[in-house]
């Protein structure tokens, strides 16, 4: 089973790492560590670069590989290939990434916001949507703006954590998304925690990347709530002046 070290779960904030290509076939390398996020739970995959011995490949996308935890590294076509054993380093699009991390941890401000259950999203670098199981009354936009504002503002710290599989047995409700479901099998799962541990502004779980304070989100706008059925709300947000 070919696995890699997800480094960017440990730390989002890691730019760069050391790694060895553990498989290369065509232009799919896999790593044995890796920063690179892949595309996962609404957030698309990370771009970057890889290099080894006076050579670099372009990182187009990364993806989820077949065995558990394992990701693969789309290179650019017609770029080298580095062959199995080579060492190399690693490095993402920090500003792409970054702007993705403050997407992210605003579409959790926007669960904390809005009641019910989440039917879908795309986390995007300037602009995201969130889909809602709730009636057309229940979300408006300027209060929604102000509201998620006023989170972003009170600087907030932003935790990951863990729960055991029985604790989230125990606590369904913590699970917002109806269409993607938190792995289980290895005992525990991770979570995000954003505001204090007493009491959450949200708590759900998620394997995805977040900045570590809501300051550095910046401010945000809700610019469209769409009708998309007769229980389902579309929210769409957009970083400004991203």
């Amino acid at each position: 089973m070919t696995t890699t070290e997800l480094v960017f779960r440990q730390d989002a904030y890691a730019r760069s790492c050391a790694a060895t290509v553990a498989a290369a076939e065509a232009n799919r390398v896999v790593l044995d560590r890796t920063v690179f996020y892949p595309t996962g739970g609404g957030q698309p995959g990370d771009a970057g670069t890889l290099s080894w011995d006076g050579q670099s490949a372009r990182v187009v996308d990364a993806v989820k590989g077949e065995d558990a935890d394992s990701v693969v590294h789309l290179l650019a076509d017609g770029d080298p290939i580095p062959a199995p054993g080579t060492a190399v380093t690693a490095e993402i699009d920090w500003e792409r990434r970054h702007r993705l991390m403050r997407m992210h941890t605003t579409m959790h401000l926007v669960c904390s916001l809005v009641e019910g259950s989440v039917t879908g999203g795309q986390v995007g670098e300037a602009k995201s949507r969130l889909d809602f199981n709730i009636p057309a009354s229940a979300v408006d936009k300027a209060e929604l703006t102000s509201a998620l504002n006023a989170r972003i503002a009170a600087a907030l710290p932003v935790e990951p954590d863990w729960i055991d599989e029985a604790t989230l047995d125990d606590n369904p409700d913590l699970v917002r998304t109806m269409s993607v479901k938190p792995p289980r099998g290895a005992g525990r799962i991770r979570v995000i925690r954003i505001g204090s541990v007493e009491a959450p502004a949200d708590f759900q779980p998620c394997g995805g990347t977040h900045v570590r304070n809501t300051g550095e989100i910046g401010a945000v706008e809700v610019t469209k709530i769409e009708n998309k059925g007769k229980q389902n709300r579309r929210i769409h947000i957009a970083l400004v002046g991203a």
